[in-house]
This record gives C-alpha cells, sequence and structure tokens, in this order.
C-alpha cells in the first residue's frame, strides 16, 4: 500500500513539473498539453472511479497550491474527471487500443470545458466562449497525442504496484 501511495505520488509529482517547465514552453497551436489530467484519466480507466476520483482530488489540490491558481477548481473538475471516467470505463466491453486515447481526447476536452467554465463564472479569468473552446480543442488533441506514450508506461507502473493476492489454504 505504501509503495503504491508512493508510485502515485511521483506520478503525480513528475506531471507537474513537466506540465509547469517542459510543456509551458512547448505548444501547439497556442494550447499546452494537461499532464495532470491525463495521469487522472489513465489511472481511472485502469483502477477505477474510486481511485480516480481520490488521485484527482489530490492531484488537482496539489496542482492548485503550487501553481498558485484560484483553489478548488483544479480539484473538483480532476475529481469529477477521474469518478466519471473510471465509471465510463465499468461500462465499455471493447479492448480497443485506440479507447485510451479516444476517452483521454473526450474528458480532457469536457475538462478543460468544465474548468474554464467555473473558472469564468467565479471571474477569476475573462475570456471569450470561442477563445475557450478552441483552447479545450487544442489541449485535448495535444494531451491525447501523447496518451499512446504515456499510457503504456502508466499502465506498467500501476500494475507493478498493485498488491498481490494471497490465497491461504
Amino acid at each position: 500500500m505504501v509503495r503504491r501511495t508512493l508510485a502515485i505520488a511521483a506520478i503525480l509529482v513528475t506531471a507537474l513539473l513537466l506540465q509547469s517547465t517542459v510543456f509551458a514552453e512547448v505548444r501547439l497551436l497556442g494550447a499546452k498539453p494537461e499532464l495532470m489530467y491525463l495521469v487522472v484519466i489513465v489511472l481511472a480507466i485502469l483502477e477505477g472511479p474510486s481511485e480516480g476520483a481520490v488521485v484527482g482530488f489530490a492531484g488537482g489540490m496539489f496542482q492548485d497550491f503550487l501553481l498558485n491558481q484560484p483553489k478548488g477548481i483544479t480539484a473538483l473538475t480532476l475529481t469529477l474527471l477521474g469518478y466519471l471516467v473510471g465509471l465510463a470505463r465499468q461500462y465499455i466491453v471493447s479492448p480497443s487500443p485506440l479507447l485510451p486515447t479516444l476517452m483521454v481526447l473526450g474528458a480532457t476536452f469536457a475538462g478543460v470545458v468544465f474548468y474554464e467554465t467555473v473558472a469564468v463564472l467565479l471571474n477569476t479569468i475573462q475570456a471569450e466562449a470561442v477563445v475557450l473552446a478552441r483552447t479545450a480543442l487544442y489541449s485535448a488533441l495535444y494531451t491525447a497525442l501523447l496518451t499512446p506514450l504515456v499510457y503504456p508506461l502508466l499502465r506498467r507502473v500501476f500494475e507493478g504496484s498493485r498488491p498481490r493476492r494471497v490465497v491461504r489454504f
């Protein structure tokens, strides 16, 4: 259990550091990828809704405090995203290799739109709806492009840190 918690914490820290340093400068059509969204979505796909929601909340609060963003918006977004993606994954039966990429694309788009909508309602950002939608689409596409690189790595880490079942007679 401790090993798993440390693995997830290391992945969240690495994702946030990469997002705020390397990928802050490497933009695609003016948008940056959402690595924290990617980690939470992949974890929810692999582990289910409860773990997706818990890691989403922890990662969101970590991102809000570390990057000095409005507190709680990212945590709310990632908690809902982790739970809903994990819940949706339970009902999808086709084991397509394209499935994680499509789920990351759709969930990231929905998550960024939700985040921006809440931020506009709380008056923390001001922009036009067209600009916000375009930013959400480009961020979702950029994040989805990174999925084939990140998904196998995260799957291996999560499967390796999963507790072993012991059968006793």
